[in-house]
């Protein structure tokens, strides 16, 4: 059984020369959702993603060796120093400094971009802490270099999921599952793994349309959206749904029953808001462009049967999720009639990605 411990090291070599790595990785949506954790970034139920493909977030890794044993590094957004992410990074380097102490022995200079808007409301902690969390590994692989490629893709993982826990589902793999469940084999709380079971074809090359209804800032965020399930009232019952969901979400994946996957992904969506709405404090991060949203998807979805269907991240956002045969006349849909719900019109179309990329 694959532990923690599995990943800690205690011999590795230092490189005395100083080198850097770039990677991108992915966004992804959450077709099963993940809310509620436990301590150590552990998932209080299992989630099931589709990892996207455009939205992605770009990070180059500089490493000088240095005497002094310490956490230290700059931080560069778009090529200019960015001080307000300096917090998560510190944190993200003392929670993985046990599993991976050669990161004490080397300054970092850490420069990231995104591919989408900045201020689009998209999450880009999973994409930027899955780069971040592929390029140290990358110096692993250099320091420690003989173990197999599916440890340092399980590692990435972790590490990602230590950063941010989403991020855990961005590495490796167009659908993937976190957090331990009975109905998928070798899945575990500790990282995300790629499904591994039969796709039907109609699945393939999903397309994703992100439709940016409110960019601004959450009044509630996710961090503490986990928290407040830990005395929710229907959080028992819902964790257990989760893992029932993603049971019948394997059955639809390799059926291609698209009437029932609507039914699932649309439901699921919606059990997320319900739970912030009826957590104490409870809040709405919808807003009403949401609704008008999602009530124009199901008009159209029942006047031309096109199978075609919204999911909802914690925030005002809507990705309206269609298979690839049918992109010409949901993209009509959506340029017609749903970009005027959105901020200055502005919507990003994705499509099903296959995660973190070496551009070195």
């Amino acid at each position: 059984m694959t532990t923690l411990d599995t990943f800690k090291i205690n011999n590795y070599s230092k490189i005395n020369n100083k080198g850097s790595f770039t990677f991108s990785a992915p966004s992804n949506i959450a077709l099963v959702k993940y809310w509620g954790k436990k301590e150590n970034q552990i998932p209080a139920n299992p989630s099931l993603s589709f990892t996207l493909n455009n939205c992605k977030t770009v990070t180059t890794l500089q490493y000088e060796p240095k005497t002094e044993k310490n956490i230290s590094f700059d931080l560069l957004f778009e090529g200019q120093p960015k001080e307000s992410f300096r917090p998560k990074i510190q944190k993200y380097f003392e929670r993985i400094q046990e599993l991976c102490p050669y990161v004490l022995d080397y300054h970092f200079t850490i420069d990231t971009k995104n591919t989408f808007p900045h201020s689009s409301g998209i999450a880009s902690s999973a994409s930027g802490m899955a780069a971040l969390s592929i390029n140290i590994i990358a110096l692993e692989k250099l320091v420690n270099p003989n173990e197999t490629e599916d440890y340092y893709l399980q590692k990435a993982s972790l590490l990602a999921r230590l950063g941010s826990g989403s991020a855990c589902r961005s590495i490796k793999g167009n659908i993937v599952v976190w957090g331990e469940t009975e109905s998928i084999e070798n899945s575990s709380d500790l990282f995300g793994v790629e499904f591994p079971y039969e796709v039907n074809s109609v699945f393939e090359n999903y397309q994703d349309t992100i439709l940016l209804v409110d960019k601004g800032e959450k009044q509630v965020s996710s961090t503490v959206g986990h928290e407040l399930m830990h005395n929710h009232p229907f959080a028992e019952r819902r964790f257990q749904q989760a893992h029932e969901n993603i049971a019948k979400l394997k059955a639809i994946l390799k059926s291609g029953n698209l009437t029932e996957f609507i039914a699932l992904v649309e439901s699921e969506a919606l059990t997320l808001h319900s739970m912030m709405m009826t957590s104490m404090p409870y809040f709405v991060l919808m807003k009403p462009n949401t609704l008008e949203i999602i009530n124009q998807i199901w008009k159209f979805r029942e006047t031309t049967n096109v199978p075609v269907c919204f999911t909802l991240d914690a925030g005002a956002n809507v990705h309206v999720l269609y298979p690839n045969n049918y992109k010409e006349e949901v993209q009509k849909f959506i340029a017609d009639e749903l970009a005027r719900y959105c901020q200055n019109n502005q919507f990003i179309h994705d499509e099903m990605g296959f995660g973190a990329e070496d551009l070195s």
